[in-house]
């Protein structure tokens, strides 16, 4: 090997385990998705975290990068996770007045949805024969992922699976959501925020957020509380389950 071959090789390695590396391909990735997103029309299947994963994973493929080196310089973005998800409550203070007088309903709509996520989840599973440690691991697949990781370890099943789990059924909501609420004559912003935050917790709030403010808060308050309600509902329904 050359001098200039290894000094080659020194540069890569150092610019592939640089957090900059992560950060800037998370960018560029992501801001693709939304130019695709603006090209198609909002057409929902260009849904740019949906984009954003597929480039992230074929260039980490393609330039055979590690996932450690890769996520060590998206975890600054993934840093300010946490105060974006705190700014929801911005348009949910716009809309407070909507929200107090649905109390109830988005209470009841919440719970209801948490139990059918979760039941559905581990019966699904179970009919198809997977095994019992799957089927803890689809319970909380509603969350927020960090929720969703944390009472799947709880309860014993596969953290990391569940994270997958998470995520695919964040974005399925995100696009599938929306077309099939109009399909089935779900037109109220109130019930489509509720089912979309419920559903597909961030990723689908941040569709929510496009269709209008309204949905949005719903949707930033239906993740909130599912998140809460999904920790205290599984551990009794696989108990009945």
């Amino acid at each position: 090997m050359t001098p200039m071959t290894l000094h080659s090789h020194e540069t890569w390695d150092w610019l592939i385990s640089s957090p900059l590396a992560g950060i800037t391909l998370t960018l560029v990735a992501y801001k693709l998705g939304r130019l695709a997103l603006v090209r198609t029309g909002g057409n929902p299947f260009a849904q740019p975290v949906l984009i954003a994963i597929v480039l992230i994973s074929a260039v980490l493929l393609t330039f055979d990068i590690s996932y450690d080196d890769y996520v060590g310089g998206a975890s600054y973005i993934s840093f300010w996770l946490g105060p974006a998800t705190v700014a929801l409550a911005l348009p949910l203070h716009h809309e407070w007045e909507r929200v107090r007088r649905s109390a109830l309903p988005v209470l009841l709509g919440v719970l209801s949805g948490t139990v059918a996520s979760v039941a559905s989840g581990v019966l699904v599973t179970r009919l198809f024969g997977g095994s019992h440690q799957l089927q803890l691991t689809m319970a909380p697949k509603a969350a927020t992922t960090p929720v969703s990781i944390a009472v799947s370890g709880q309860i014993g099943g596969i953290p990391n699976l569940t994270a997958v789990l998470t995520i695919i059924a964040g974005i399925t909501g995100a696009v599938a959501g929306p077309w099939l609420l109009t399909r089935i004559g779900v037109r109220d912003e109130r019930a489509r925020g509720l089912a979309l935050g419920a559903a597909s917790h961030g990723i689908g709030t941040s569709r929510a957020l496009h269709e209008s403010r309204s949905e949005g808060a719903f949707s930033g308050l239906s993740m909130a509380l599912t998140a809460l309600a999904t920790s205290l509902v599984v551990p009794v329904l696989l108990l009945i389950l």
